[in-house]
């Protein structure tokens, strides 16, 4: 559908996402912009940071009773005050803008989701194991996907949050199999093909040293599966060489069995040159893939690669939506 939005919900103020959703505003891909854009946030804040890149951002308050104008930035303002910015005040300020963006994706037939990172420790508390959980509980949503794409190589762990005790116990063949099913349907929807996808194993070299060979009794049997599914698909590998140069060149998804398994060396090769994308929403829900970053709050140099990338993926995306 022509002219759908996009919803960015701001995230911690705390953070640098403010900062980068700026200067992604200013960059030339969004000068001739496709979508609408309905910002959730801080609008003091926005303004702020636009005064250190020493640019000139116009946003016009949202209104649902009028037609979303793809060619302004819309805002819908979210007060805070910032002489007593108390932990409280913050996870108010986050809660709120996830509950407007949720309830605005489907009364406005958004595009997609973009959310800015928040901190694990002061909003989740432990009660999900990070944001991709927390929006899929809030939207209903079961067995959803992490991918962290790159238009040259992508991965995704079978799980993502949890603690690497627990991580054996979680591997199960159905989880395996679901979750390739949904990244092989995600390419062949949205970008147009079928992807070549790597799995590792779990444990070094693909063996099992005591204990239940999770090689054999789980990851081979999924991956025997899928083959019959017609999906492409090739494993287990050793996670210590599938990410040299002459074996990942051979795949479009490396897909591990845990988050740092697939997402060390992903950042090692492409930096924050890639985006973090749940599949399995009932939208697409896009967020850099980095951190609030707290260190780099307010120093104006975080460099906005990711935000950036995000965007020109849903102009790809758009056309197929």
């Amino acid at each position: 559908m022509k002219d759908r939005p996009i919803i960015i919900v701001c995230g911690d103020p705390k953070s640098t996402f403010n900062e980068i959703l700026i200067k992604t505003l200013d960059n030339k891909i969004l000068k001739n912009s496709k979508f609408p854009i309905v910002i959730i946030g801080s609008k003091k804040l926005l303004e702020d940071e636009l005064k250190k890149i020493k640019k000139r951002i116009s946003f016009q308050e949202f209104d649902k009773q009028i037609n979303l104008n793809k060619n302004k930035i819309h805002i819908i303002d979210i007060p805070l005050d910032f002489k007593k910015l108390t932990t409280i005040k913050i996870n108010s300020y986050i809660k709120k803008s996830f509950e407007i963006g949720l309830k605005l994706v489907n009364e406005v037939n958004s595009l997609a989701l973009i959310n800015g990172p928040i901190s694990k420790t002061t909003f989740l508390k432990g009660k999900y194991n990070g944001i991709t959980e927390y929006i899929a509980f809030k939207t209903r949503s079961i067995n959803e996907v992490m991918l962290i794409f790159n238009k040259h190589l992508s991965v995704s762990p079978i799980t993502t949050h949890i603690p690497i005790n627990k991580v054996s116990k979680k591997i199960k063949k159905k989880m395996i199999i679901s979750k390739i099913i949904r990244i092989n349907d995600f390419y062949k929807k949205f970008l147009g093909f079928k992807p070549n996808i790597a799995v590792t194993g779990l444990n070094p070299h693909c063996e099992t040293f005591a204990g239940k060979n999770i090689e054999k009794s789980e990851i081979l049997p999924a991956i025997n599966y899928l083959k019959k599914k017609k999906i492409n698909i090739s494993g287990p590998f050793s996670a210590d060489t599938i990410f040299l140069k002459d074996n990942r060149k051979k795949f479009n998804v490396i897909v591990g069995m845990y988050h740092d398994q697939v997402l060390t060396p992903m950042k090692t090769i492409f930096g924050f040159d890639a985006i973090n994308i749940t599949i399995g929403l009932p939208f697409v829900r896009i967020t850099p893939d980095h951190g609030p970053n707290y260190k780099m709050y307010g120093l104006n140099k975080s460099k906005p690669d990711s935000l950036i990338q995000a965007f020109s993926f849903l102009s790809r995306y758009a056309a197929k939506a």
